[in-house]
């Protein structure tokens, strides 16, 4: 008898490991995060061969080299990259995060762009002001960035909730507008005519590194990482382990039964979109809150809001899986950043990162088809085993 992987069962009593195969396939089956985590793992493979393609292409010599570059470059300075790596990772976890809690309450918050870049002018400003914090200034900063993500999160919540827009339409429109306001904003307000761009922040404003600048020294990394790691630890808490986290999911499942079930989907729906928002905006004040990084008045849409799709797509919007994502991406970056050693432009990690995101897209599609797959041909085999047994 063929099993899908090829091959014969062994017949009489020395089918034991093809009936444990046989089960451990069925078990796979019938767990979809299973079937999810084999399409996001197909999806990073397939991006890093069209890349490793590419440099064949562009430059066969050093293309091997290059590609262990990209795939180790974290480990090329020993602590410092690993803290860059860390350093780079935590703003695309955050967003990531942002996305996927939509993503879990049934809700697409393709706005993480403008709700990141309110945040991050809100915790400039912040931090070019209000020095009078001292202790506190970087803290307040933060807050500031959460609290104006949030509030720009919540435009498109309180349109879907209250005027059933949808969160896409509206919120790629504050993308936008958001953009527009920052521009406006930092030049109005916080603007350093010698340099055209935005002033930097108070020292005091800076997030701290504490004792991570002795382990990973001479590295950027700083306390953000374990802001990351603390929000993604709550963010699994409440969306597995809570009643608001199950009200949050229902209402994203099914609008109508939640609230026949005595839910108020209004409120759970701009209550996640705010939450949303507000990761985001903490991702924005984290990402300029730091020495050498500025705000810049320009029309360009900042990208680490879009890279957050691809992450949350890739961490299956489990919080767990999307930060494991954020710092895989964090580790490509510094790849990328040595991959110049070797006549490549650092551009090259842009386009793996892009076939990843469209592998992503068809996840759903690969989830499916082989699940059915599984249980098409494992049923099949339940039903030829039995009539055998009958016999």
């Amino acid at each position: 008898m063929k099993f899908p992987w090829g091959g014969k069962r062994a017949r009489g009593n020395g089918d034991g490991g093809g009936r444990i195969v046989q089960g451990a396939l069925q078990k796979v089956a019938h767990r979809p995060a299973s079937i999810s985590a084999f399409s996001s793992i197909l999806a990073i493979v397939s991006g890093l061969l069209v890349g490793f393609v590419i440099m064949l292409i562009v430059n066969p010599g050093d293309a091997v080299p290059g590609f262990l570059t990209i795939l180790f470059g974290w480990l090329s300075e020993g602590s410092r990259s690993v803290g860059d790596m860390l350093y780079f990772g935590v703003p695309i976890v955050l967003t990531g995060l942002s996305v996927a809690f939509a993503f879990r309450t049934g809700l697409f918050n393709i706005g993480a762009t403008g709700q990141l870049t309110m945040g991050a002018f809100t915790a400039v400003y912040i931090g070019v002001n209000w020095g009078f914090l001292g202790a506190f200034h970087w803290i307040v900063a933060v807050l500031g960035g959460m609290i104006a993500g949030a509030v720009w999160g919540s435009i498109a919540g309180l349109l879907k909730a209250f005027r059933n827009v949808h969160e896409v339409v509206s919120s790629i429109m504050l993308n936008y507008i958001a953009m527009y306001m920052n521009t406006m904003l930092i030049v109005q307000l916080i603007y350093n005519r010698q340099y055209a761009r935005a002033r930097s922040p108070l020292p005091s404003a800076h997030i701290p590194t504490w004792f991570l600048r002795d382990i990973f020294p001479g590295s950027s990394v700083n306390i953000g990482i374990f802001i990351a790691i603390g929000l993604t630890i709550l963010l699994h808490i409440i969306l597995n382990r809570t009643v608001f986290g199950y009200e949050l999911k229902s209402v994203g499942f099914n609008r109508d039964a939640a609230k026949y079930a005595g839910m108020n989907a209004k409120r759970n729906i701009v209550l996640s979109m705010t939450i949303s928002g507000a990761l985001a905006g903490i991702a924005g004040a984290i990402m300029f809150l730091v020495a050498g990084r500025h705000l810049e008045p320009v029309n360009q849409l900042m990208q680490e809001g879009f890279t957050g799709i691809a992450i949350a797509l890739l961490g299956l919007s489990a919080p767990i899986g999307v930060f494991m994502a954020g710092i895989f991406y964090g580790a490509l970056e510094q790849g990328g950043y040595y991959l110049q050693l070797y006549d490549f432009m650092p551009e090259i990690i842009d386009i793996i990162i892009a076939v990843i995101i469209y592998f992503s897209a068809f996840s759903l599609f690969i989830q499916t088809y082989v699940a059915g797959y599984l249980r098409r041909k494992l049923g099949a085999e339940v039903e030829l085993q039995q009539g055998t047994e009958i016999k």
